[in-house]
């Protein structure tokens, strides 16, 4: 059995198909996942699989790992029928599965972690020396023999951490090796050694799933891609070959003309002034100022001190030297709460840690800061199905835990508690991170349309095109300073990361 032919240029590209998988069925109650699906990968390939949160790429990637069972459908690996019963049962018939919430014992060493669950033995006892040697050798194909074996994995960065996983695959002799959203924590250095890393695979005959919503990663590592809405396989093919305006239309169900709405906004008066702001750590150096009507980046590499000048502008960190002025009020106290009765909010980039009470409902979210003496949950209710109405947001209703939410819409809950608050002044840090291309549109919509209400917004954004095509201005963090702020039309990606890099002259 082989897959379809690939149609990459120049790239290497075996005939055997690694796994094929054939109309997968899969339902939850009344829920249908999947209806249908199909995919296949060859030896020595990387396959995309892309489509917005809930489309089904999760419960489709469960039924290949064992954690579900298919409803119908078939599947094959090497040409075999192939039908786990349990992840267990995947791993040893060589699928390997790498989440974006990682699965390591981070008290355990690295080369205990490899070998979990797979120890080899002398008997009863632990044989250490070949653990050594399996680990030593899976970290040696991956080419990261400088990670010290015996090191608790905890230790380690998130980059590092998931390269062990990755090792862990191969120490067990994966065949096919998925990988969720590797690149969504990871920093740009990172980034490009998980790339090299993959091509490595790739060129040693791994098959390999490639998931993410980043479709510039998908168009640079994959060679094929299929695209899932709404639990059914609705296009693919040569990655090299398709736009991304096409891979997008096919995941929204929609032609996008534009995916960055830009109205003509009409900056006025003076929301938010710094001067001269420092904080203990960063930044070290900031000034800016934001006007009503208009939308300011702050671009910057990873540790530049982006999300730290949020903070310290809110009242969340500390400010040593500087001061805010928001409004017609400058200096005084900066604690959270008073920048909230100054008509600030923000926008934690860990939504979940930070921006949400995930456990409650959205009308708890939406209305949890600004409670009154008594709280009537028919009140609450009416409130949250108004924002509910106004953000669009998919849901069964008030009273439905935000846990439950795709992304994308747990996200337009947080700005939905901001507006309900009455804000004038927004500051989003990485408000696009971890959802779809379908609702990043919204979101991008929705803040275009905040400004052209005359609120003022502050992005902060690792992705470039998305700050060229939302801002009116851009300003580039650097160490911990931030450079004054230009606009759009006078800047390039390229002008950006130069700037960022400390580069530019």
């Amino acid at each position: 059995m082989t897959c379809p032919p690939l149609a990459t240029p120049n790239t290497r590209e075996p005939s055997a198909c690694r796994l094929r998988m054939e109309a997968i069925r899969k339902r939850f109650d009344a829920t249908q996942a999947l209806a249908g699906v199909s995919l296949s990968v060859n030896a020595g390939a990387v396959l995309a699989l892309v489509g917005e949160n809930g489309a089904g790429k999760s419960t489709l990637m469960k039924v290949l790992s064992g954690a579900y069972t298919p409803d119908e459908g078939h599947m094959w690996l090497e040409g075999q029928p192939y039908h786990p019963s349990d992840p267990m049962a995947a791993r040893r018939a060589g699928v390997a599965m790498i989440y974006q919430e990682l699965s390591l014992a981070k008290h355990l060493s690295v080369m205990e972690n490899i070998l979990l669950g797979i120890e080899p033995r002398l008997g009863p006892f632990m044989d250490w020396r070949r653990t050594r040697q399996i680990a030593a050798d899976a970290m040696a194909q991956i080419g990261r023999t400088d990670i010290p074996l015996t090191t608790p994995v905890g230790r380690l960065s998130i980059a590092e951490q998931q390269l062990v996983e990755i090792a862990r695959a191969t120490a067990t002799g994966s065949k096919v090796v998925v990988l969720d959203e590797p690149t969504s924590s990871l920093t740009a250095p990172d980034i490009v050694g998980l790339f090299k890393l993959i091509g490595r695979l790739r060129d040693q005959g791994q098959a390999i799933i490639y998931i993410s919503h980043f479709l510039e990663e998908v168009r640079e590592i994959s060679n094929r891609f299929v695209v899932l809405r709404d639990g059914q396989s609705v296009g693919g093919g040569s990655t090299a070959e398709a736009t991304t305006d096409h891979i997008i239309s096919l995941m929204v169900g929609r032609k996008v003309e534009d995916l960055y709405p830009r109205s003509q906004h009409q900056p006025g008066e003076t929301l938010l002034a710094a001067q001269n702001l420092a904080g203990e750590n960063k930044p070290t150096r900031a000034s800016l100022e934001l006007h009503r009507g208009e939308v300011l980046g702050i671009a910057g590499l990873v540790g530049a001190g982006r999300t730290e000048l949020l903070r310290a502008i809110f009242g969340l960190d500390a400010v040593t030297s500087g001061h805010v002025k928001v409004g017609l009020v400058s200096g005084g106290s900066s604690r959270p709460a008073i920048r909230w009765s100054q008509g600030m909010g923000m926008l934690s980039e860990d939504r979940k840690a930070e921006g949400l009470a995930v456990g409650l409902s959205i009308a708890d979210n939406i209305t949890l800061s600004r409670l009154g003496w008594l709280v009537r949950p028919s009140r609450t209710q009416a409130i949250a199905r108004q924002w509910i109405t106004k953000l669009n947001i998919r849901c069964a209703g008030p009273a439905q835990a935000v846990v439950d939410l795709s992304g994308g819409n747990q996200q337009k809950v947080a700005i939905a508690r901001l507006l309900y608050h009455g804000v004038d002044v927004l500051l989003l840090d990485e408000p696009t991170r971890g959802i779809d291309v379908g609702s990043k549109a919204e979101i991008y919509k929705l803040i275009d349309e905040l400004a052209k209400k005359g609120k003022a917004v502050i992005v902060v954004s690792s992705y470039l095109p998305e700050l060229m095509g939302i801002c009116d201005r851009i300003a580039v963090m650097c160490r911990g300073q931030l450079h004054p702020a230009r606009a759009v039309s006078s800047l390039t990606e390229e002008s950006i990361m130069l700037e960022a890099t400390g580069a530019a002259a």
